[in-house]
């Protein structure tokens, strides 16, 4: 296990103690990869380095960072492995979709600052009353980290107001969810999302919550951001710190690698310079811009105002052509390591596979654009969560 300092409960203090354990992040990502999940002793140093606490409110044992902090937390793992950025951006933010809950069901839930949450979104169950509580039975998706999870959740279709469907999150302690092995995939390998199910587990009725009209029980800035907007960002912040280790790579290999037929190395050809320059570049305008629309979001939350729909539709055409940038650099990137770069050995083969696995994310959407645009263009949408 890497030494890291224990109960690290600052912004800069965790992104300090993140940073020193990148280096053997990276060193690990094969075996991440091959384990499908991150290995239990790099969870605890994770845990040590308070990467789950980073969003977490001080009322709860929390550092309290500001969204573009996390978001560099987020990024500065990713260049080392994406899947160990991927697992701790679900496992630190993912409780922002429970602030709905009584709070006294939230305290209780939160009492330990590092616990984890995993769960989803997508509405795969369903709940009927049941006592003072509900019955739930579903099957979900994707829920990434939930090996690991000390709770988690899924949404659940309660029943159908004027032809729409009434949605519930219901919370699950772990004994109480079945995890299937379904993560044998192309890419973000090492996240562990599994499927999960339930089976007319009964759940109180204080550990569920609705979505779309509880109040939350806690007034901090993280939690007026608007969710689509926190998990845009966040995955974004994860794709550019993608991109930026496959620079890291590609370079490291230009400095060894010589071409076939060429007279030097890799790293001495113009058309070479000539690409990574233009994909540094765009790299860089792509961090640009998402740092830049953290900051507004940030700074309309901390002032307590209400997103403008015309912002938000900004903040989501962002984030999803700074995703699509940096999976453009990464492909470069790849293709600039020439055939060794197809070998499994390569990390420039698994940042491929990583970069496209965060651009199927139905959030990074192409078609978000089209909703953006009529947006923008001032036409009526009709939308529920953007």
């Amino acid at each position: 296990m890497t030494a890291v300092d224990t109960a690290v409960t600052t912004p800069r203090g965790v992104l300090d103690a993140a940073g020193r354990l990148a280096p053997s992040i990276s060193g690990r990502a094969g075996e991440i990869e091959a384990g499908r999940r991150v290995p239990r002793d790099l969870l605890d140093d994770l845990v040590a380095a308070g990467v789950f606490r980073m969003l977490r409110p001080t009322t709860h044992g929390g550092a309290e960072a500001d969204l573009p902090g996390a978001m560099r937390l987020f990024e500065t793992l990713a260049r080392a492995d994406a899947s160990v950025a991927w697992t701790a951006m679900i496992g630190s933010a993912s409780w922002c979709d429970l602030v709905s809950l009584p709070r006294a069901t939230f305290d209780e839930l939160f009492a330990v600052p590092d616990t984890i949450t995993a769960g989803v979104f997508a509405p795969a169950g369903t709940a009927g009353a049941a006592g003072g509580g509900y019955r739930v039975s579903g099957r979900w998706g994707f829920a990434s980290g939930c090996e690991h999870a000390d709770w988690i959740f899924g949404n659940c279709v309660e029943g159908v107001d004027d032809g729409r469907p009434r949605l519930r999150i219901a919370v699950f302690a772990p004994g109480q969810v079945e995890i299937e092995d379904t993560w044998t995939v192309s890419g973000l390998c090492g996240t562990g999302s599994h499927h999960f199910h339930v089976d007319a587990a009964v759940v109180p009725a204080e550990r569920t919550l609705d979505p779309m009209a509880h109040v939350p029980c806690l007034d901090t800035p993280i939690v007026r951001v608007p969710i689509a907007s926190l998990i845009a960002l966040s995955i974004a912040s994860v794709a550019v710190g993608c991109a930026q280790g496959a620079l890291d790579e590609v370079a490291a290999v230009a400095a060894d690698k010589v071409p076939l037929l060429a007279s030097g190395h890799l790293a001495g050809s113009p058309t070479f310079q000539l690409e990574l320059a233009a994909a540094d570049a765009e790299l860089r305008a792509a961090r640009a811009l998402i740092y830049e629309m953290a900051e507004e979001a940030w700074e309309i939350a901390s002032d307590g105002e209400e997103p403008s729909l015309h912002g938000r539709a900004r903040t989501r055409a962002g984030t999803v052509w700074a995703t699509e940038r940096a999976a453009e650099v990464v492909r470069t990137a790849f293709r600039a390591g020439g055939g060794a770069s197809i070998y499994a050995a390569s990390p420039l083969q698994r940042r491929l596979r990583d970069i496209d696995a965060i651009t199927q994310h139905f959030i990074m959407r192409r078609d978000t654009l089209v909703t953006a645009g009529a947006i923008l263009a001032g036409q009526e949408v009709q939308i529920t969560v953007f």
